[in-house]
C-alpha cells in the first residue's frame, strides 16, 4: 500500500485520473440507488414518473460531475491547471443544470397536455389548457436557457468586466439591445399575451390571409396553421396581436354554414324548403338547431336562396354544405328542371331587327321578363 502512494505521489496526473474516475463510479452508483428507490415510491403517480423519465440523463451525468468537482478541491497538480479544470466542470454543472430544469418543465407540460386530450366532441377546455401550457412552458425554457448561457459566461472573468463595463452605460446599452432584440422580444411577448387572453388556441379553426386552416402548433415565436389541403402556414405570433383575423371555435366550435342558389323566379320555395328538411333530416353531419331556406336577394333574370345549416364543427360544416348543393341540385333537375336560371327569348313579328337592310316584316328578338308567362306547376 505504501508503494502504491508513493507510486501516485510520484505521478500526480495518474492519481488525478483515478481520483476523478472513483468519484464518476460512485456519482453513478448514487444515481443509480436514488433512481430505483423513486421509481418504487412514486411509480403510481404520474406526473413524478414522467419527470423522472425526462430527467433521468441529465441528472445520470451531472451527480458524477458533482462528485468530479469536489474531488477537484485536493487534486495535487498546478494551480493553473487545477483552476481551468474546476471551471470547466462548473460550466459542464451548469450546462446540466440548466438541462434538468428545462426537461422538467418539458415534462410537466407534457403531463398536463396528455390529462386534457383534444380528440373528444367538446374539447373547448382542453384546448385551452393545452395553450396556456404550451406557450408559458416555451416561455419558461427560453427564459432559463437565457439565465443558464448568462451563468457560463459569467465564470469567465473576462465576460464579467465587460458585464460590469455595460452595467455602467445601461441605457445605452438597453437601447441597443432593445433595438437587435425586437423581433425576438416582440414574439416572447405576444405569446404570453396569447397564453393568458387567448385569441387563438390549439385546434382553433382559422381564417388567416384568406387561408382556411386549423392550428396545428404554437411554439415561442410562430404558429403552424394547417390548411385544408394540407398545407402549413408559418405566422409569427405578433401577428396574432397586431392584425385582425377569423376564429371559428372561440366560445364553441358550433358553426351555421350557408349554401346560395340561383333559381328562376317561377321555382316554388315551399317544395325547396321541404327538401331542405328530408336531406338534413338524413344527413350525420347536421346537429338539428338550424333549418332555414329563404329568399334573400334577386336580379333581373333570377331570385336568390339562401339555406342555412349547423353543425357540430366546421369539418362537418364544409361537408354538410356540399351535400345541400348537390341534392338540393339533383332535386330541381328532376322536378323542376324548367325553373333553373335561364336566358329566353321571344319573336314578335311587329318589330324589325336593328339592322341596316332588314325586310320590313322580319321578326325581332326580345327577352322575356321572368315574372311573366306561365304559372309554376304545382309541387
Amino acid at each position: 500500500m505504501e508503494a502504491a502512494g508513493d507510486f501516485l505521489a510520484s505521478q500526480p496526473w495518474l492519481a488525478l485520473l483515478l481520483q476523478c474516475a472513483a468519484a464518476a463510479l460512485v456519482g453513478l452508483v448514487v444515481h443509480a440507488v436514488l433512481d430505483r428507490v423513486a421509481r418504487r415510491l412514486l411509480h403510481r403517480f404520474s406526473p413524478a414518473e414522467r419527470v423522472l423519465e425526462y430527467t433521468r440523463r441529465p441528472t445520470q451525468i451531472l451527480l458524477p460531475l458533482l462528485f468530479i468537482h469536489v474531488a477537484l478541491t485536493d487534486a495535487a497538480v498546478p494551480a493553473g491547471v487545477l483552476m481551468g479544470l474546476r471551471q470547466l466542470m462548473s460550466i459542464a454543472v451548469i450546462l446540466l443544470v440548466t438541462l434538468f430544469v428545462i426537461r422538467f418543465i418539458a415534462a410537466f407540460a407534457d403531463d398536463v397536455v396528455a390529462r386534457h386530450p383534444t380528440d373528444t366532441a367538446d374539447n373547448l377546455r382542453a384546448r385551452s389548457v393545452q395553450t396556456q401550457v404550451r406557450v408559458l412552458a416555451r416561455t419558461a425554457m427560453f427564459i432559463v436557457g437565457l439565465l443558464g448561457v448568462g451563468s457560463m459566461l459569467m465564470t469567465f472573468p473576462n465576460v464579467r468586466q465587460i458585464g460590469a463595463s455595460l452595467l455602467a452605460s445601461a441605457g445605452l446599452a438597453g437601447i441597443v439591445a432593445g433595438l437587435a432584440a425586437r423581433p425576438v422580444l416582440g414574439n416572447l411577448i405576444a405569446g404570453l399575451q396569447i397564453a393568458l387572453a387567448q385569441p387563438i388556441r390549439v385546434d382553433d379553426v382559422l381564417i388567416v390571409e384568406g387561408e382556411w386552416g386549423r392550428v396545428e402548433e404554437i411554439t415561442g415565436t410562430y404558429v403552424v396553421i394547417r390548411v385544408w389541403d394540407d398545407r402549413r402556414l408559418i405566422v409569427p405570433l405578433e401577428y396574432f396581436i397586431q392584425n385582425p383575423f377569423q376564429n371559428w371555435t372561440r366560445r364553441t366550435s358550433d358553426l351555421i354554414g350557408s349554401v346560395f342558389l340561383w333559381v328562376d323566379y317561377r321555382m316554388p320555395v315551399q317544395p325547396l324548403r321541404d327538401q331542405l328538411k328530408r336531406i338534413l333530416e338524413d344527413a350525420p353531419e347536421w346537429d338539428g338547431r338550424v333549418c332555414v331556406l329563404q329568399v334573400t336577394d334577386f336580379s333581373e333574370k333570377s331570385m336568390q336562396l339562401r339555406a342555412l345549416v349547423s353543425t357540430r364543427d366546421a369539418g362537418r360544416g364544409w361537408d354538410l354544405r356540399c351535400k345541400v348543393r348537390e341534392q338540393l341540385i339533383a332535386y330541381m333537375q328532376d322536378n323542376y328542371a324548367e325553373w333553373l336560371p335561364q336566358v329566353r327569348a321571344t319573336l314578335d313579328r311587329g318589330d324589325r331587327l336593328d339592322q341596316p337592310g332588314a325586310p320590313e316584316n322580319t321578326p325581332a328578338l326580345r327577352p322575356v321578363n321572368p315574372t311573366e308567362g306561365a304559372q309554376a306547376p304545382a309541387p
